[in-house]
């Protein structure tokens, strides 16, 4: 069966209100999008949380899946209403065909060529190259699927740095894949913890589907120990307040690699850590930055 989607044009303030009054009024989807996409007046949404004074963008798209049957105008007419719009909104229609929509899904996700040796493969995917380290991730509910430029830092700086027989900590892990990665580069210890159990869950799941023996656990139960390598990928104002947590977990001679981290906020953070161990810029890419430094 065909379906219609309606492209309806408004703005940031009421963006929100229409897709929920579309989903209200029958829609079998709804999403907002930058109504500039694509243009030179596209507007980047990223960075730290609670500091976008208002997500969204002034000049919004919000687009609507419902049954071709469905009285375009009628729709667009009454959810105006509801979302507090004065008028009736611009808005185009496109038949959609019906599709395999799990292969339309999977088609978005290629394999990643992270280095020379290091590859990560959707499981729908053979490797394209057998001689290479692979990591198998399906994209998920979890963060951490490769694409994201802080993910690809930290492989990057885990290749350079892990050594065969090495202890490794993931603090944050996500979806598991840099404790995944450690492990298959030659790391015997690793551990991943996260305070999301879904993650926890989702890192566990893709250890056994990568053959690799990584724990996980969640952030609440306590962590002992010290590590050769520690890595942390979230953002920079939790890792601002974690420093001492995360510093009292490398080992004298060990090392640390930071993520997630706006180049702009690189020095905050080289400071914030200076009292446990030195830090410098490992890498950027695309605006962030890996932070980098051994445990004196």
């Amino acid at each position: 069966m065909p379906w219609l989607s309606l492209s309806i044009q408004t703005d940031g303030a009421h963006a929100e209100a229409l897709a929920d009054a579309l989903l209200a009024e029958g829609a079998m989807a709804a999403s907002i999008e930058d109504a500039d996409a694509g243009t030179p007046d596209e507007t980047p949404q990223f960075g730290e949380p609670g500091s976008i004074a208002r997500p969204g963008w002034e000049r919004s798209r919000v687009v609507a899946l419902v049954t071709p049957e469905t009285d375009a105008a009628r729709l667009v007419t009454v959810c105006a209403a509801t979302a507090g719009l004065d008028e009736v909104p611009d808005y185009t229609r496109e038949e959609i065909a019906d599709q395999d929509w799990v292969r339309v899904t999977q088609a978005q996700f290629e394999p990643i060529r992270v280095s020379e040796r290091l590859w990560i493969v959707p499981s729908w995917h053979q490797a394209p190259d057998p001689g290479a380290i692979v990591l198998v991730l399906d994209p998920g509910m979890a963060f951490g699927t490769g694409s994201h430029p802080t993910t690809r830092l930290c492989l990057e700086w885990l290749e350079r740095c892990v050594a065969p027989g090495q202890s490794v900590l993931d603090y944050g892990c996500g979806s598991g894949i840099l404790a995944i990665a450690a492990a298959r580069l030659g790391a015997t210890e690793v551990l991943g913890v996260d305070i999301d159990p879904q993650a926890v869950s989702a890192s566990i799941s893709n250890a056994e589907r990568n053959q690799v023996g990584a724990r996980f656990q969640n952030a609440e139960r306590a962590l002992a120990g010290q590590f050769d390598i520690v890595v942390a990928n979230i953002l920079a104002n939790p890792l601002k307040v974690l420093a001492p947590a995360i510093c009292a977990h490398v080992r004298p001679g060990g090392s640390l690699a930071l993520s997630g981290i706006l180049c702009e906020q690189a020095d905050e953070l080289i400071a914030a850590y200076a009292s446990f161990l030195p830090l410098r810029v490992a890498d950027t890419r695309d605006g962030w930055v890996c932070l980098a430094g051994v445990k004196e």
